[in-house]
């Protein structure tokens, strides 16, 4: 039963833990967590940068290697615990007969979490401006031709101009942070049959139907032949150069949601007669194709307008609206992509709230509503600092102590310590902790396997997913190892 955001104390710390209405909505769910702005920002922009092909190639092995192992060992811990991701942690080491202090694996994650949410939010708001901007453009074609390209009368030049102008304008994306967190605020301190499940049940099927309607369009009106020659053709030489494995081994960890504790979280809300196995495999499924179904969708549209596939993070906010401009019906597909866009950001930002705010429940014994309200305070006053990290504290450089990361901004250096340390950490504490501490009975009891699958499954946790994210840490602290 799903606690309100205006439950008492004893109702939240006493009364029975919630669970998912369904396996469909766990299933949703934990998709929602883990489609988000890495797949449809993050994936095409690796993808552009690494070549394509060998890019994707090595980032689907990494997917099946890694990222399934990993994410059945994170939902598995969840379920067992049935509680936050940390206690969960404790219960499944206290029940193994080892120390609890193997739940750090679960309190790194969480404060990895934390960080994400705090400039997450930020980069979720430059969506809610490009779906503002192009639902006013919208307006304007409805009082002209509708079957025009977006910015009629506009260059290629002040189109690129948007969204320097919004980092120039620091009460803007103050404001547009403020309101992304207050959205995601609400639906988490809802609880989560009324509030998280809600999200995904209702968002994620929408996502879906929108994402492959732009797609199809794109496939019609760009240049798809193009897009798929770019991301499928094989390149042996360059699938095995260590920038484009390194790029894909953190692309898979960072698009799966892994060692950020929203997997635990989630799989605490799980019932009993939910095969965690073939779930994380539609998940991680759901997952993939997502991420490649970006790149079909949105390097169509940036071939057609002749525009720079390698284009990195510019490529969503700066390529696609030009590409929109010279498109028909550009304003109404501008405007649904970004909605889209809005959608899977909201529902993994969702995810990163209900992890902290999960455990300072448990912790603390705190109202889920307050829990919530303070987590995300605490997350929009850290991520003014990412906000203004584009115009009035432009010059601050956190990292700056660090040769490999001296130039990174405010926000940057946020996402480098996080996506590059705490993440991988955790992971590595999760696959050494499931395949070689934890009792083996009551982690075969729990992960839905059987056989040859069991022992492979044990093998990749145990020995290939330790020595990969081993790799993925050291290579991230240390870029320079690599020439």
């Amino acid at each position: 039963m799903a606690v309100a955001g205006g439950s008492t104390v004893s109702d939240q710390t006493e009364a029975a833990q919630p669970h998912w209405s369904s396996r469909f909505a766990f299933v949703m769910a934990a998709i929602g967590s883990a489609v988000g702005l890495g797949n449809l920002w993050r994936f095409p922009a690796e993808a552009g940068a690494n070549g394509g092909g060998a890019f994707v190639v090595f980032y689907i092995f990494c997917v099946v290697l890694i990222g399934l192992p990993l994410l059945l060992s994170e939902t598995l811990i969840g379920r067992h615990g049935g509680s936050s991701a940390v206690e969960s942690a404790k219960t499944v080491a206290r029940d193994s007969g080892v120390s609890t202090g193997w739940s750090a694996l679960a309190g790194v994650g969480v404060l990895g979490a934390f960080f994400i949410l705090s400039f997450y939010s930020v980069v979720a708001g430059w969506v809610l401006y490009y779906v503002g901007v192009f639902a006013g453009d919208l307006v304007g074609a409805l009082g002209g031709n509708l079957a025009g390209g977006a910015f009629a009368g506009q260059d290629q030049a002040a189109i690129e101009a948007l969204l320097p102008a919004l980092f120039a304008d620091p009460v803007m994306l103050v404001s547009l942070h403020a309101l992304f967190m207050a959205v995601t605020l609400f639906f988490v301190a809802r609880g989560v049959s009324s509030g998280i499940e809600v999200v995904a049940v209702w968002l994620m099927p929408t996502f879906f139907a929108l994402f492959l309607g732009i797609t199809v369009y794109g496939a019609f009106t760009g240049a798809f032949a193009e897009a798929v020659d770019f991301l499928f053709a094989f390149n042996p030489e360059r699938l095995l150069h260590p920038d484009v494995m390194l790029s894909a081994l953190g692309q898979a960890f960072f698009s799966l949601s892994l060692g950020s504790a929203l997997m635990i979280t989630y799989g605490a809300y799980a019932g009993r007669d939910t095969n965690l196995a073939q779930s994380s495999l539609i998940i991680g499924g759901a997952d993939t194709a997502v991420a490649i179904l970006a790149g079909l969708c949105i390097f169509p549209i940036v071939f057609a307008a002749g525009l720079d596939a390698a284009a990195g993070p510019a490529l969503m906010f700066v390529s696609l609206p030009v590409a929109f401009q010279a498109m028909p019906f550009g304003s109404l597909i501008g405007l649904l992509f970004f909605l889209m866009v809005g959608f899977a950001a909201l529902t993994s930002s969702v995810a990163l709230l209900e992890a902290p705010s999960s455990w300072l429940m448990h912790r603390f014994r705190v109202s889920r509503g307050r829990a919530a309200i303070l987590v995300a305070g605490a997350a929009f006053v850290a991520g003014i600092f990412s906000a203004l990290g584009y115009n009035l504290l432009a010059d601050v450089r956190p990292l700056a102590w660090w040769p490999s990361f001296a130039r990174l901004d405010i926000l940057d250096s946020i996402d480098t310590v996080t996506g590059k340390i705490l993440l991988p950490l955790s992971g590595l504490l999760t696959a050494i902790f499931i395949g070689w501490i934890a009792d083996r009975r009551l982690i075969d009891a729990e992960n839905g396997l059987s056989g040859g699958t069991q022992l492979l499954w044990r093998f990749l946790v145990a020995w290939l997913c330790p020595i990969v994210l081993t790799a993925i840490l050291v290579l991230g602290i240390f870029p320079g190892l690599i020439g």
